[in-house]
């Protein structure tokens, strides 16, 4: 039997290889989820500028809550005690330890300018006002500017990576943070290649930010929002490859504040023995190894991303290839009934015929699983490297492939294709020569009485999840409405035949059969073939459900995000990048101004009482220094929101049995727990409502210490030259929404991957499905010609066909993706009506109809490129 599998694979390519190709495409993309999933577990992140540091100890990255389950990456960096750094130094087997401290710093010019002699100014620390009097011209107001304020219009900064018309490479402001006081140097190392170490109110930089600046040269930094005049000490150059340059100011000069320590062992002394025997307080890691990257690179913190991605992922690529690959092995198997029916007949026994059939399939299944492993290293590689650029994973953190990954994915690939093959089998081995010869003649569309119970099952979930879906939060929604799109698919792959043939209804056969005898023909052969064009239908269902509902699922996510943020602020001018004082100042004295507010954004949870209702999950925190939000105030005042205040949403003070006046603690962005006092109870979007802090407060808790917008509220033009203020941009409401974190950048990723997959399937699987059901028809094509058709109205018949079938599935896919999308905008925005670019759907329509009128009509021609007499003669179709 084996011998008689490997012969037939001859004169079945067009099935085969369809089944090749799928399980090909699944083999890669699960050794590929392997890869994510084993990066997620191991989180390992080369360090750069602190590799020369055997040992790093920083703050744990990630919060942990007391009273709880599972772990977030915290939002800012998270510091530790200046006063380790001497008690780590005097610990026994410890040489030396460093501090280092990063904080945003750019070059803007390095002018190869000597320098007069006048004084230089020093960084202020973040946050705070500039103080002194720095060399260059003092930031001022009132400037006029061309028309009305513009959007992302940003002054006296050259564009990311450009090099300044001087010579000195320019790094925008708040991109990177690229200052760090000179003793750190040590930690990459870095060496002097000219020039001496910095002393106040002077800089070394790094040589690829030099330029064409020499030692006693000017340079202008921009610091804490500030550009100013330094005096470049020196040029250096780091011993390894970094990916940002550096910056060095003198260690007198740096912002307060310790984020991470270098130790360095005492000769003989093991760092990884040395790291467990520090004395070291709660929330603060020693680090050792490839382990060091989590404390230099922010977002290396918790595996949970990735693992929920790779699992959801993995997942649907297993299901998607099972629906497929079984569509496909069944469509094989009916098309192969007469040759089926006639082994039967000449003495074979239903276990030989099962397991001929089951050779044959995994024959080409082994060999498509073979090429998909050995394709999943650069498939792993090429997502990864999607989710680095589009933001959900460090690009600093390494992409882990090892033998596990394809193990599993061969493990998985292999179960899902025996399962399905062995189904198809065992309906070919048990199905009687007569009945197979007639069902050869006239297909059998009838369903078994089991097949429906299961279809309707599956379709009385999808109904019942997006039936709840809308009574859920905002933050659950996606994740109690999104498998209804998964499971209606499987409904309709299920009952795909009685769908085709209650589809059609007798307006659209009547329309149809207006088309002439290819249209009275089109409309016989879909209630005929059934089963054949479901196979068809399957795929393109699918697809659209999956692609579609996921899409439009985020889109309509985040529009509500967006619109819950910005929906509570007024004011119609807005400032972004980083705002320090003087621009706050200078803004709000402006005629026109009639109000003005800093915004600080970040995370946090409230931990005194403790709040269970956010875990892992933060509290979104926004930090307001004017009277701009617009919710209603239940109690207290929004005016008393300064010092160490904070307004609370009614509901969550009643759970938490505080009211105004009561003080709660409050873990805030980068790890502190900071002691507040309720002023004020705010209401604000249902499943959206934020914790308000005064902007001051909060962010001195951020990363960059600086407000990350300015709001104003104004009576008429704004004229105000930012030109004083590199990195910053003015515009409309619009910019209110510009780098809002809605936390749904992991979500958004698996929806787009999993419209990926539905893509690459819908593409593979059509075009393989319908090639083997047209070409299957020789003989019924060489029948139809004798009997007067000509090749011009059997092409038009089958061009029906396939339109309908098309349309068909694209309907099916919308409905099964309404179940999805229209709960979640429900329970997000409140109506049923989603959010989302138009040109997505009219694509997708396009996609679908490009992938089978073209692959029809292509093998339709082949199929009937042999004579009448030789197609009715033909060994297979």
């Amino acid at each position: 039997m084996f011998r008689l599998a490997v012969t037939t694979l001859r004169y079945r390519t067009a099935a085969f290889l369809a089944i090749f190709v799928a399980v090909l495409l699944g083999g890669a993309l699960l050794s590929a989820a392997g890869g994510l999933l084993e990066t997620g577990l191991r989180l390992n992140a080369p360090p750069q500028r602190l590799a020369a540091a055997p040992i790093i100890v920083a703050g744990d990255p990630a919060y942990h809550p007391p009273n709880g389950s599972g772990s977030a990456a915290f939002p800012e960096r998270h510091r530790v005690d200046a006063a380790l750094v001497a008690k780590l130094a005097g610990t026994p087997g410890v040489a030396k330890a460093i501090a280092d401290r990063s904080f945003p710093a750019a070059v803007l010019t390095a002018t190869g300018e000597p320098t007069p002699g006048e004084p230089t100014a020093a960084p202020t620390p973040a946050g705070e006002p500039a103080g002194g009097e720095p060399t260059a011209d003092e930031p001022t107001a009132g400037e006029p500017t061309a028309g009305e304020p513009t959007a992302g219009a940003t002054a006296g900064l050259p564009a990311a990576g450009a090099e300044d018309p001087e010579g000195a490479h320019t790094i925008p402001f708040g991109m990177e943070l690229a200052g760090h006081g000179w003793s750190a140097a040590a930690l990459t190392p870095y060496e002097l290649t000219g020039g001496s170490a910095p002393r106040a109110g002077q800089v070394v930089l790094d040589r690829r930010l030099a330029g064409s600046a020499k030692p006693g040269d000017r340079v202008t930094v921009v610091v804490s929002g500030e550009p100013r005049r330094f005096v470049l000490a020196g040029v250096a150059v780091a011993q390894r490859q970094i990916d940002v340059p550096a910056v060095f100011f003198a260690d007198a000069d740096v912002p307060a504040g310790v984020d991470a320590i270098g130790v360095f062992p005492a000769d003989g002394t093991s760092a990884r023995e040395l790291a467990k025997r520090l004395e070291l307080p709660q929330g603060v890691k020693a680090y050792t190894g490839d382990d060091r990257g989590v404390a230099e690179f922010q977002g290396i913190a918790t595996s949970l991303p990735l693992i929920i991605m790779s699992g959801v992922f993995g997942g649907m690529v297993a299901v998607v290839m099972a629906l497929v690959v079984s569509a496909t092995i069944g469509l094989s198997v009916r098309q192969r009934r007469r040759e089926l029916a006639l082994l039967r007949a000449s003495g074979a026994t239903p276990r030989q015929v099962g397991k001929m059939v089951i050779a044959e399939t995994m024959v080409v299944g082994i060999l498509g699983l073979i090429l998909g492993l050995l394709c999943g290293r650069f498939a792993g590689t090429w997502i990864f490297g999607m989710l680095a650029d589009g933001g959900v994973v460090p690009s600093q953190l390494r992409f882990d492939q090892g033998p596990l990954p394809f193990a599993g994915a061969a493990i998985l690939t292999f179960a899902v294709l025996r399962v399905t093959v062995g189904f198809a089998a065992g309906r070919a081995a048990r199905i009687r020569p007569i009945q197979a010869l007639a069902e050869a003649a006239v297909p059998n569309v009838a369903l078994s009485r089991i097949r429906i119970i299961i279809g309707l099952i599956f379709a009385g979930a999808t109904v019942a999840i997006a039936l709840s879906t809308p009574f859920m939060g905002p933050t659950n929604a996606a994740a109690i409405g999104g498998p209804a799109g998964l499971t209606g698919s499987i409904a309709v792959a299920i009952l795909a035949p009685l769908v085709i043939q209650r589809a059609l209804v007798p307006r659209i056969t009547r329309l149809v059969e207006k088309r002439g005898t290819s249209g009275v023909l089109a409309v016989i052969n879909l209630r005929i073939r059934a089963v054949q064009f479901g196979a068809i239908l399957v795929p393109i269902t699918i697809a659209t459900a999956i692609a579609l509902g996921n899409i439009y699922s985020q889109t309509t996510q985040q529009k509500a995000a967006v619109e819950a943020f910005t929906s509570n602020l007024s004011g119609d001018v807005v400032i972004t990048g980083g705002i320090p004082a003087s621009l706050t100042q200078a803004a709000s004295s402006l005629p026109g101004v009639t109000a003005s507010s800093e915004l600080v954004r970040s995370k946090g949870w409230i931990e005194e009482p403790y709040d269970t209702s956010h875990t892992s999950d933060a509290w979104p925190l926004l930090g307001l220094s004017g009277p701009i939000y617009k919710d209603k105030v239940k109690k207290g005042s929004l005016d008393d929101l300064t010092g160490n205040t904070i307004a609370l949403p009614p509901g969550t003070a009643k759970k938490l049995k505080v009211d105004v006046g009561s003080e709660i603690g409050v873990r805030l962005g980068d790890g502190s727990l900071v002691k507040v006092k309720v002023v004020a109870l705010v209401e604000g979007p249902s499943g959206y409502q934020p914790l308000l802090l005064p902007a001051q407060l909060l962010a001195a808790h951020t990363t960059t210490g600086l407000p990350d917008q300015l709001v104003l509220k104004t009576t008429g033009k704004l004229h105000l030259d930012l030109s004083k203020w590199p990195g910053t941009a003015i515009g409309g409401r619009e910019l209110l929404a510009d780098g809002l974190d809605t936390g749904l950048g992991v979500d958004a990723w698996i929806g787009y991957l999993l419209a990926a997959i539905a893509v690459a399937y819908t593409a593979i699987a059509s075009v393989n499905t319908i090639a083997v059901a047209v070409l299957d028809r020789r003989r019924e094509f060489g029948l139809q010609r004798l009997t007067g058709s000509t090749r011009r109205e059997v092409s038009r018949m089958l061009g029906l066909e396939g339109l309908l079938i098309a349309a068909l599935g694209l309907v099916s896919g919308l409905v099964t993706a309404a179940f999805t999308v229209l709960p979640i905008a429900m329970a997000t925005r409140g109506w049923p009506i989603p959010s989302g670019p138009v040109w997505i759907l009219v694509a997708w329509v396009v996609v679908v109809l490009l992938l089978v009128l073209p692959t029809t009509a292509i093998t339709g021609r082949i199929a009937m490129r042999a004579k009448p007499m030789d197609a009715l003669s033909s060994p297979v179709g």
